[in-house]
């Protein structure tokens, strides 16, 4: 399941809280990132549509770095992928913080987005060698999942608070401290000889994944469940700001997501051993229809924050669920590139989605984003049903 002994990844396992700290701090510099950027576009008067294209900016970066992140971390094991990632979130927040020009904040977008793409595949690879059976899986990526559904509980509303008490340039300054303080808890991890190198390192191999019908599968829900969770960032900070809601508001209403999420993914822990992993995907994407359909009339911050919090059990459950299954359908010596991948493709798929949602939304209405994604998960339960074949063939 792994391609660690079963003493080693017991002796890792001792370490994994200082993976999930790293994760939630690089994760936030870009969460922070990316709601003080969209709050600075939308205050200097730039429109729906601008912040569309500068969140869509965030996917850019990993198109291109996730198939080398996954060889990187395949090759050299943690510490060096996760310097690259500390070091482009540091370049892309420094620059946001010190040229606050829409240029400079689109290559910080840029380049924080890129960040966390290379930490996560590597930081997800560490993680996957703690599992010793295939139970565990769930219940470690649970654990995973956390990082990045802290850092979106906490990071929207620092920033927020920071934004209306103090100034933008506040919240950009706390993005930059955050890969500091990554690059501090990685060094907690301790260095363990890397793979040997063979050639199922090169890309050509990598690409022979999609060979897999589970692979493609579940590529291909993961996709459609990432692009609802671009929706739901997008549409949040667009309908608020129509609304009258401050920044702190805003910022609620986006940690109501991201805490749901992590209630969500601290229940799988709980109970990973009973979760049948199909159900739960299809149950998540039904919740999530049902609710991106309604919240166009959920009243005020509070009818807001229930429907986000909605979203976020839905959306919070589905990556553990996926990336259990795919370190199970995949070579042990080639999840880094399977989770490199996964990411690329998820990637390349969305990096067009939240241009596409702010044209869409300028075009029809705010919400119009949201019942998009409610088509697409109806038509995405097919894959999601076969699925089950995948799992028990």
């Amino acid at each position: 399941m792994s391609d660690a002994a079963p003493g080693q990844s017991k002796s890792l396992r001792h370490v994994f809280p200082w993976l999930i700290a790293t994760m939630i701090c690089v994760h936030a510099c870009m969460a922070v990132t990316r709601v003080t950027a969209s709050l600075w576009v939308l205050d200097r008067g730039y429109g729906e549509a601008s912040v569309g294209l500068l969140l869509s900016l965030f996917a850019v970066a990993p198109i291109a770095l996730s198939l080398w992140a996954g060889r990187l971390a395949d090759r050299h094991g943690f510490h060096r992928p996760v310097g690259v990632g500390v070091l482009m979130a540091g370049i892309g927040a420094l620059l946001a913080l010190s040229v606050q020009q829409l240029w400079a904040i689109a290559t910080g977008c840029l380049l924080c987005g890129g960040a966390v793409a290379v930490a996560a595949v590597a930081l997800q690879r560490e993680a996957g060698l703690m599992a010793d059976e295939p139970g565990e899986l769930k219940r470690i990526f649970s654990w995973m999942a956390l990082g990045p559904a802290m850092s979106n509980a906490l990071a929207p509303i620092l920033a927020g608070l920071l934004i209306d008490h103090v100034s933008m340039t506040a919240a950009f300054a706390l993005a930059a401290a955050l890969p500091l303080l990554a690059w501090a808890l990685a060094q907690k991890v301790p260095r363990h000889p890397p793979a040997v190198f063979t050639k199922s390192f090169r890309e050509p191999a990598a690409w022979r994944l999609f060979r897999l019908p589970a692979f493609r599968r579940l590529i291909l829900v993961n996709l459609v469940m990432s692009a609802c969770w671009d929706a739901h960032s997008f549409v949040v900070p667009v309908v608020g700001h129509s609304r009258g809601l401050s920044a702190a508001s805003i910022g609620l209403v986006l940690g109501c997501f991201a805490a749901a999420a992590t209630v969500v993914r601290l229940a799988i822990v709980r109970f990973a051993d009973d979760i049948d992993e199909v159900k739960a995907l299809r149950s998540a994407m039904l919740l999530a229809m049902l609710t991106f359909i309604a919240y166009a009339w959920l009243p005020g911050t509070a009818g807001l924050m229930c429907g986000s919090a909605l979203l976020g059990i839905a959306l919070g459950s589905v990556q553990p669920m996926v990336m259990a299954m795919l370190h199970r359908v995949t070579p042990s010596e080639r999840h880094g590139q399977a989770l490199g991948l996964r990411m690329l493709t998820v990637n390349s798929a969305t990096v067009a989605m939240p241009a596409g949602f702010g044209m869409l939304a300028a075009a029809t209405a705010l919400a119009a984003p949201m019942w998009l994604m409610a088509a697409a998960l109806l038509v995405a339960q097919w894959p999601a049903q076969r699925l089950r074949g995948d799992k028990t063939g």
